[in-house]
C-alpha cells in the first residue's frame, strides 16, 4: 500500500502537501512548528489536518509493520500461500466501525473475551493459540 497516496485521497489534499508534511515529521518537527512556520513548504495545512495526517500516518505505518510481522510468522509455520499472501497485503483495518465489527467477530468465535462491565476485551486460549 502507497501511504502517501492513501492519506492525500484521505485527507482530500494533494500529493505534494503529503510528502512535504511526511518529510517534516519524519524529521522531528512538531505539529504546531509546521502549522505555524512551514505552511509555505505544506500547502498552509492546518493544525487539524496536520494531527489528522500524523495519526493516520503513524496507523498506517504500524499497520504495514504488523502484515509483515503476520506474514513472517505464518511463513515460520510453513502454512503461508501466495493466495494468503496476497490476502493480507491488500487488507487493512478500515474504519472504527470495521474495526468494531471485526472485534465482535472475534468475540463471537471465542477468540476474544469481553467483560460486559469493564468492556475490556481479552483473548481467549483459543484467541492465544493463533497468536
Amino acid at each position: 500500500m502507497d501511504i502517501i497516496v492513501k492519506l492525500k485521497e484521505e485527507l482530500k489534499v494533494e500529493k505534494w502537501q503529503v510528502e512535504a508534511a511526511v518529510g517534516l515529521i519524519d524529521e522531528g518537527n512538531t505539529i504546531p512548528f509546521i502549522s505555524r512556520y512551514r505552511k509555505e513548504a505544506t500547502g498552509a495545512l492546518n493544525d487539524e489536518v496536520l494531527r489528522t495526517l500524523h495519526e493516520r500516518l503513524t496507523y498506517l505505518r504500524n499497520l504495514e509493520e504488523k502484515k509483515v510481522q503476520v506474514l513472517g510468522s505464518i511463513e515460520e509455520q510453513g502454512k503461508l500461500t501466495e493466495e494468503l499472501r496476497a490476502q493480507i497485503k491488500r487488507s487493512g483495518i478500515g474504519t472504527s466501525a470495521t474495526r468494531a465489527e471485526i472485534l465482535k467477530k472475534l468475540v463471537n468465535n471465542k477468540y476474544l473475551a469481553l467483560n460486559k462491565k469493564t468492556q475490556v476485551i481479552t483473548p481467549t486460549l483459543l484467541g492465544e493459540m493463533i497468536y
